[in-house]
């Protein structure tokens, strides 16, 4: 649409004096602070007049070469002489003016983002108006200062610390120390330095025309939208950025005229703990960004907040008792109104009290289960609105060790965010080492590495936390720290190490073997030293609110786990079953890879054969383990996957000290790896494709799986079906000929045991043909569950972990709308999803069908798998919790949720 044209769409919304032409509901074209200044207004509260103009604007504004739409002016001009009729005063009077705030206000919070400008409509001719208004010239003239200088940051771009510097200056030439100690002469003189400033950096004047103050106002809040902190915040949130931002002009009310004027933020329950106590800050003879900025120490608004931090200072409620319990009565009827935490604040201009904005209050994860709990309970809420009210992602704040906010830090570089939590340990350069330093000397060890392999998986479950120079969020050493709990940062590119000098460089700084660091995996910082951090403790708010999830959703939560301690953790948080076990890590345990290595170097099957029976009770043992934790639950094994090179070492100091553990030859062992080197592992002789070659190896696994299953069964009187899971299957005759050995070898057990045991085959769908030939693969299989980490490296043709370098380059130009190995692409990867799902059902109309990816745990992927109606979804066990919360609420935004189905009976 021609940005010019918008005679049909009304562009500028009025409120004041109890009426609006805008509501609640309306936060799409007024953006949240309009919407609420609408709808404060409507329900009688004291609201300073104004009006707003809508995000559609701002998106026309930009597409008409950054000038707004030509009948945008007329409709301004006549919101402009409504608000001078409500507040009985004019916009540029000499004698009696209007002084105006522009402000921004997209459809969410963005504190801080964008642009705000107030005291607008001052110049030498209203200041005396302001002057006779006011009877306090020195107040009239520091807020002509403040105008000038936050016009000409904010609109004419000229850098703040020119103004600053200047009444530094001021200071130091009269010997004064706080602003308040500046005379209103002063302050004039200001005003007409900072003008100079103004002309020096732009080579014009101030404007002195209000309507030219007010559009440049206007047209510098459009263009707030667009500047950089504000594109990032949306990148980090997930925001789009054609949603554009409202313009708020609303009349200035002055809480800076005297000592009955006073400004002040308010919550209407506690944000950080979530407790139900009134809770905010006030300052007497103050504007608003003086509460914030620290300039002056704010004080406490009840008797119980000064009680709460030992102040001082007075309460609001003892200086100015009257308009304290206004702002009580005002807050519990905007928090019943609303039905959630209101974040307000207030000005009071001569004993007059006005309410400046309310909007959701941004909360810590532990206030926002508290919140919702405490509201169900007081029958505010139903529980599926708590549900919707609380972000499945932010859930990692409570599953993982914290840093205290309230430690100071030394941050020496930073990551990406790849495991959340934080862990303070000494730095190790080797898997070996750090198992040796943890398990040995009792030392927390923080794990260094350019990259992890499946064969680091000793010293990355020995150490504390993880840190990579390479690899992307979806890396190994992401996935499996993520699946252990433990704190990752990865593809820091800042940090040089020197594995010769068992050291790594950030810039200058040279950190050393055995030097302690901090990270937090939330944020993907590394940290000098120790910091301290805080446990995570799952309350009773966590369990009751939990409840109510499992409640609601469809969807079936399984973890991803390979050891009986994962398996664990996972059921503590609420996992049920087990989607992926991954048997390959359990192969580096122990002595177990000793076993493994000479199965490799067999020169046959005789040999092979005479290897795996070492490795055959090793694996019913772990099976036995895991069966054990998840009594009851279904159990999803993946026979072996990766190629064999993966268990052999690759430099020569590794070698021969394989060659010595089983009496060859460096030689021999040389001629191994070079005849199982691949240019391209990741499509090369794996998965399915040893099972073919090497049928022994499956054969095996099956045995131990089925062995464990029996004895369980028939000692403890255990339930178990083993879903056994054949990997990598792009043809359904590879998984004819492996089911048909795994059959024989579950039923030669069972036959042993003498016990009758329900058992599943089914098969990994990771490849692009796997799913376009999925009605024949399901003649086969009685699952699937869908492996789309490798999916969609197939599909893309992209390696999840050489994408690191490029991937979010993607992502800002917007060729992708997010990570793909994060959040799964739904246009090529989830179409193969869906298809896989609607032809095995063709085939088999009760195939179980789940996912077992990193995707398992993102809650915008979990949204697509609700949709073609998955039975369950698989993630590491420490995103458990996140995927069920995520599962509710998709169910219900899908018409799925339990309780929703009952409200319909």
């Amino acid at each position: 649409m021609d940005s010019h044209q918008f005679d049909s769409h009304k562009l500028v919304f009025f409120f004041g004096d109890g009426e609006a032409e805008g509501d609640a509901t309306m936060k799409n074209l007024l953006g949240g602070k309009g919407a609420n200044l609408a709808e404060m207004t409507r329900i009688g509260i004291p609201v300073p007049a104004g009006f707003t103009i809508s995000t559609e604007v701002c998106t026309a504004f930009y597409k008409n070469n950054m000038e707004n739409p030509r009948n945008l002016y007329w409709r301004v001009e006549a919101a402009l002489g409504q608000v001078e009729r409500v507040m009985d005063s004019k916009f540029g009077d000499p004698k009696n003016p209007l002084l105006l705030s522009v402000r921004s206000g997209a459809r969410v919070s963005m504190p801080g983002m964008m642009d705000t400008v107030l005291n607008l409509g001052l110049n030498d001719t209203t200041i005396e108006g302001l002057i006779e208004q006011s009877g306090d010239r020195r107040f009239a003239y520091d807020s002509y200062r403040r105008f000038v200088q936050m016009y000409g940051n904010v609109v004419l771009n000229v850098q703040h610390d020119r103004f600053e510097k200047r009444i530094e200056r001021l200071k130091e030439e009269t010997g004064k120390t706080q602003d308040t100690e500046i005379t209103a002469d002063e302050w004039k003189q200001l005003v007409a330095d900072f003008k100079l400033i103004v002309e020096e950096e732009t080579g014009g004047q101030f404007p002195d025309d209000p309507m030219d103050q007010l559009w440049g106002a206007i047209s510098a809040v459009f263009k707030s939208w667009m500047r950089p902190r504000a594109e990032k915040y949306r990148e980090l949130h997930g925001y789009p950025s054609d949603w554009g931002t409202a313009v708020n002009v609303q009349s200035m009310v002055f809480g800076n005229m005297g000592d009955d004027c006073a400004t002040g933020v308010c919550f209407t329950r506690d944000p950080a703990t979530g407790d139900k106590r009134f809770y905010g800050e006030y300052l007497i003879n103050a504007q608003g960004e003086d509460v914030v900025a620290g300039i002056r120490t704010p004080q406490q608004i009840t008797l119980e907040g000064k009680k709460i931090i030992n102040s001082n200072l007075p309460a609001m409620a003892e200086v100015m008792p009257k308009l304290y319990g206004e702002l009580v009565a005002i807050y519990r009827r905007l928090e019943q109104h609303y039905r959630d935490m209101q974040d307000m604040e207030f000005t009071i201009q001569s004993n007059k009290l006005w309410i400046l904005q309310t909007r959701n209050g941004k909360r810590t994860t532990k206030a926002a289960l508290k919140i919702a709990v405490d509201m169900v309970q007081e029958g505010l809420i139903t529980k599926e609105e708590a549900i919707s009210r609380v972000d499945p992602k932010s859930l990692d704040q409570l599953l993982h060790p914290t840093l205290d906010p309230n430690a100071g830090k030394t941050v020496l570089a930073a990551g990406l965010a790849a495991s959340p939590g934080a862990a303070s340990g000494k730095v190790i350069f080797t898997a070996d080492e750090a198992e040796e330093w943890a398990e040995q000397q009792d030392e927390d060890v923080i794990l260094v590495r350019e990259e992890t392999s499946p064969e680091d998986i000793h010293g990355m479950n020995a150490a504390r936390g993880i840190v990579t120079s390479r690899g992307g969020t979806t890396s190994h050493a992401a996935v499996v720290a993520r699946g252990m709990g433990r704190p990752c940062v990865s593809g820091c590119s800042a940090v040089k190490i020197d594995m010769a000098d068992q050291s790594f460089t950030v810039e200058d700084i040279v950190i050393r073997k055995g030097d302690w660091i901090t990270i937090d995996g939330s944020t993907g910082e590394i940290m000098k030293g120790k910091v301290p951090t805080r446990e995570p403790a799952l309350t009773g708010d966590f369990a009751a609110f939990m409840g109510w999830v499992d409640e609601c959703r469809r969807l079936n939560v399984r973890t991803n786990a390979d050891t009986p301690d994962d398996a664990r953790v996972a059921r503590r948080f609420g996992a049920e079953g087990i989607g992926l076990c991954r048997t390959e890590h359990m192969f580096f345990e122990g002595d177990r890879i000793i076993a493994v290595r000479e199965m490799i170097l067999a020169k046959d099957e005789t040999g092979r054969r005479k290897a795996l029976e070492k490795i055959l009770p090793m694996q019913r043992g772990d099976f036995e383990g895991i069966f054990r934790e998840m009594k009851g639950f279904p159990v999803t094994i993946r026979l072996l996957d990766p190629p064999l090179h993966e268990f052999i070492p690759h430099d020569k100091k590794g070698q021969k000290e394989v060659a010595a553990s089983l009496g060859t030859t460096l030689g021999e062992v040389k001629e191994r790896v070079e005849e199982l080197k691949e240019f391209n592992p990741m499509l090369g002789h794996r998965g399915c494709r040893l099972g073919i070659t090497y049928p022994e190896i499956y054969e095996m696994q099956v045995q131990a799986i089925m062995e464990a299953a029996c004895k369980l069964v028939k000692e403890e009187k255990f339930t178990i079906t083993p879903e056994i899971m054949i990997p990598l299957v792009g043809n359904v005759k590879e998984l004819a000929f492996l089911k048909e050995r795994c059959v024989t070898v579950c039923e030669r057990v069972m036959a042993s045991f003498g016990v009758p045991l329900t058992y599943l085959i089914g098969t990994m769908i990771e490849l692009p043909r796997a799913a376009l030939t999925a009605d024949e693969i399901a003649k086969e299989a009685q699952f699937f569950s869908f492996g789309t980490n490798d999916l969609t490296q197939t599909t893309l043709g992209i390696s999840r972990d050489d994408s690191g370098g490029f991937i979010q380059e993607y992502v800002g130009k917007a060729i992708f709308e997010q990570d793909p190995f994060v959040s799964l692409e739904k246009n090529g990867v989830g179409q193969l999803v869906r298809m896989g799902c609607d032809k095995g059902r063709l085939t088999r109309p009760d195939i179980k069908l789940g996912i077992c990816g990193e995707h398992g745990g993102d809650p915008d992927s979990i949204d697509f798998f609700e949709k073609v109606q998955l039975d369950y979804i698989s993630c590491s066990p420490y995103r458990v919790p996140i995927a069920r919360l995520a599962a509710a609420q998709v169910a219900l935004n899908n018409g799925n949720g339990k309780m929703k189905k009952e409200e319909k009976k």
